[in-house]
């Protein structure tokens, strides 16, 4: 991966002002956050942008013809869906919550487990799993973009590839290059904060930002750099969400793991909550990392109700008091065991609960918010 900004200062300067670009912050990097990471193999061009999001917004290719990737991020919803789990053809739920692409761009790896490594590589995975798109394999898609002549000239002007020519590698290409635009920074906290504007967050976010380094911990997971703020550690955590539902004994266990293995993770996770719980372990099948689940960035968490891995949190203020608990919603549960280390109670003020919900809500980049 490289740091590129050379061919979005170009659409900029081209005079690139489609409706998609208007929901992309300045592509030199808003306020917080750091440039762009592209790769090499798939340099960002007008073409392939717009041919991504027109790829990303295409029901047809579903089994049923009604959903799209769109389906589960919805501009309008902050780019998720609002359901606890999310929903495909007919209905059918899976059992993880769609995470935001808000800022994918910067993540390590994609899926609440990490199983990808690339926005390219994790855009094939939706069309094929039963319980989101439903295609036996990716041929109708190709059909579809080899004949459409819409789609027939986007490729021709994005890749200079026509009919047989044309593969998933130059689809996932330009769904990765779209989604490399959906980059949100310059929130009140990052004009407060990096940009020196002392009148950007309201007293209560202030005082919520002071908990969240301080007595919250949160800038553990959370970290907040010098000058940039991407609000992940990247890395894989039990918090204690999925405590109940992680298999209760080694046979149970081991009927989760053989699930994996004989259907694939990816539609494994979706299709078995027990096979879900184990979060990363279904990746790497090391025993530290049962019921690990990647951190979130925090950015815009606010327009992404409900929260954590399953949608089990309704609001900021459940996921606050889940934290202040220690790993649990109610102080009379008891304390999930297998436990990330910095997972304990915080004895946080109901005062210091609300100002912590007011500063998250700080990060919410304005361009995202429906008017």
């Amino acid at each position: 991966m490289k740091t590129s900004n050379r061919y979005l200062k170009g659409m900029v300067r081209a005079g690139a002002a489609a409706a998609m670009f208007t929901a992309c912050v300045a592509f030199a990097a808003p306020v917080g956050l750091p440039p762009v990471p592209v790769p090499e193999g798939n340099p960002i061009t007008r073409e392939k942008v717009e041919l991504g999001d027109k790829l990303f917004h295409d029901t047809r290719f579903s089994s049923t013809g009604e959903v799209s990737c769109a389906t589960c991020h919805d501009r309008k919803k902050g780019f998720a869906d609002g359901l606890p789990v999310s929903e495909g053809i007919n209905k059918l739920k899976g059992t993880r919550n769609a995470p935001t692409v808000i800022n994918a761009a910067y993540l390590r790896t994609q899926f609440w487990d990490g199983r990808e490594p690339t926005l390219e590589a994790q855009s094939a995975q939706p069309f094929l799993n039963p319980v989101e798109m439903g295609l036996k394999d990716h041929q109708p898609i190709l059909e579809i973009v080899r004949t459409d002549p819409e789609y027939v000239e986007r490729f021709k002007k994005a890749f200079d590839k026509t009919g047989d020519q044309i593969t998933m590698t130059e689809v996932q290409q330009a769904l990765g290059a779209f989604q490399r635009t959906l980059i949100g920074g310059d929130s009140p906290f990052d004009r407060y904060y990096f940009g020196g504007d002392r009148e950007a967050m309201s007293p209560a976010a202030i005082r919520g930002l002071d908990v969240f380094i301080g007595q919250g911990r949160c800038v553990s997971c959370h970290p907040i750099e010098q000058t940039q703020a991407l609000f992940t550690d990247s890395r894989f955590h039990m918090i204690g969400v999925a405590a109940n539902q992680m298999p209760q004994d080694l046979d149970e266990l081991a009927a989760a793991v053989e699930d994996v293995k004989k259907k694939g993770t990816d539609i494994a996770v979706l299709s078995n909550p027990r096979t879900s719980s184990l979060g990363r372990y279904a990746v790497t099948r090391d025993l530290t990392d049962i019921g690990a689940f990647k951190t979130p960035t925090l950015r815009n968490i606010e327009l992404t109700a409900p929260y954590m891995h399953d949608g089990s949190h309704k609001t900021l203020e459940e996921v606050v008091q889940f934290y202040n608990n220690g790993g649990r919603l109610n102080e009379s549960d008891p304390l999930p065991e297998l436990l990330s280390g910095g997972i304990r109670p915080l004895n946080l003020t109901e005062e210091q609960q609300a100002d912590l919900v007011e500063f998250l809500k700080a990060l919410t980049s304005p361009q995202f918010v429906q008017k």
